[in-house]
């Protein structure tokens, strides 16, 4: 563990080892996150299993707002709180709040030995109508997904603590979310509602974005984006919202709804300028694969217009865009100088490799059909004026059925970008 992290756990341990009465001290924010502290008849020094994964709690509603030192020093409180549970007289767990504080706690990152420890003790200790929320929680941080969704559909949200409750919703929403989506939908509504400014609100929201997207509601999409970007950017988990959001852009042709790009665009605005600028990057790249030219031409241009004054991203726009053009009968010769004047060392290792597939590409394009009487042509256009007004001025409509073929195999070449960017995101994830 880093310094900062002992550290971290350090202090998180002290808070631990006070007296409720001094813990009760700490009040947050009452509207952002609802207290489920309550005393209990624990031994003089040691906090009860409530009061600790409301500790545990209050850290990680940190890292949503951007801590750093709260993500490193989580583990090394998960491995307090861990060993404490285990250590407890079984005397505690008699009582049901304390075996939703071991629900929480695992839920949360701690360990799943203390549910199987739970599990062990039967009746009377563990009621049945506990046992079934202990046996699900337990199968699906153990990736038991069909025994979790038999154990915990049924349960009723609204009679468990407010936080516990958003949590098995959490779980609820992702267990559905292949053969349920609007219900998954429904679900993260409810954690949003039930707890919010909180780790499970950010972690909800997040979710919620993508599922809107799936769901084809890019109204609900842009509205969820904007109210993340406004109020959780700087979450710890905020570098993987943007990959995803990326991802969610590049499905989306922007080429047939502007007025959408121009909505997206405003709710970018709320993102820093380099975070912003690398989304727009990202998708250009990927809506090239995707073959959703016009999108790909429009996110490059906000990205170059966003990037004066730094050469490399300015640099990959102008790749991107030349790549996206290529493809188009209008535009490739203007495509291929861009791309032939670009400088490749300026560019990263994959970026050098999309260059080099996109000139290739655009040779494959214009290299004439068997039997044109136009003669040899290289990638960036006739070889000599001469040859073009020597060409029969039927030619062009001779080649005119050819072009969506050659259109066409240009596409397909265009694919093997996709493993470059999938890679990418690989990396990054």
């Amino acid at each position: 563990m880093t310094v900062n992290g002992r550290r971290q756990a350090a202090l998180m341990f002290a808070l631990l080892s006070a007296s409720g009465s001094a813990l009760a001290e700490v009040k947050p924010d009452s509207e952002a996150s609802p207290p489920i502290v309550e005393e209990q008849g624990q031994k003089e020094g040691v906090s009860p299993p409530v009061q600790m994964v409301r500790t545990l709690q209050l850290m990680q509603d940190q890292i949503a707002l951007g801590s750093t030192e709260a993500h490193t020093g989580q583990r090394g409180l998960l491995t307090i709180l861990d060993s404490r549970f285990m250590a407890m007289e079984p005397d505690v767990w008699m009582d049901r709040k304390n075996i939703h504080a071991a629900i929480a706690l695992t839920l949360s990152g701690g360990k799943p030995q203390i549910l199987r420890k739970l599990l062990e003790m039967g009746d009377p200790a563990l009621p049945l109508e506990h046992r079934t929320l202990v046996e699900g929680a337990l199968a699906y941080v153990e990736g038991r997904e069909e025994e979790a969704k038999g154990k915990l559909m049924a349960v009723d949200l609204r009679s468990l603590p407010p936080m516990l409750g958003a949590q098995i919703a959490l779980v609820q929403s992702a267990l559905l979310v292949r053969s349920d989506v609007k219900k998954s939908s429904d679900l993260l509504d409810f954690v949003r509602l039930q707890a919010p400014g909180t780790l499970l609100e950010e972690g909800a929201l997040r979710r919620q974005v993508f599922v809107a997207s799936q769901m084809g509601e890019m109204t609900k999409f842009l509205a969820l984006t904007a109210d993340y970007l406004r109020r959780y950017r700087h979450s710890v988990y905020a570098g993987n919202f943007r990959q995803r959001l990326a991802a969610a852009l590049t499905r989306i042709d922007f080429g047939k709804d502007p007025a959408l790009f121009a909505n997206v665009v405003k709710v970018l605005e709320d993102l820093e300028l380099e975070p912003r600028l690398d989304l727009y990057l990202l998708a250009a790249r990927s809506s090239v694969d995707q073959g959703f030219t016009e999108s790909a031409r429009m996110l490059a241009d906000k990205a170059r217009d966003l990037s004066e004054g730094d050469v490399v991203r300015s640099t990959r726009a102008k790749l991107y865009r030349a790549a996206a053009l290529i493809v188009r009968p209008e535009s490739i010769g203007s495509a291929v100088a861009d791309l032939k004047s670009i400088d490749k060392s300026l560019l990263p290792e994959r970026d050098a490799t999309i260059l080099a597939t996109a000139l290739s590409i655009a040779g494959q394009i214009r290299q004439p059909p068997a039997g044109d009487t136009v003669g040899p042509r290289n990638a960036a256009g006739p070889i000599t004026a001469q040859a073009d007004a020597a060409a029969p001025k039927t030619a062009t409509a001779e080649q005119a059925p050819e072009q969506p073929a050659a259109l066409s195999k240009a596409r397909n070449i265009l694919s093997r970008i996709d493993k470059l960017i999938k890679n990418q995101a690989s990396t990054v994830q």
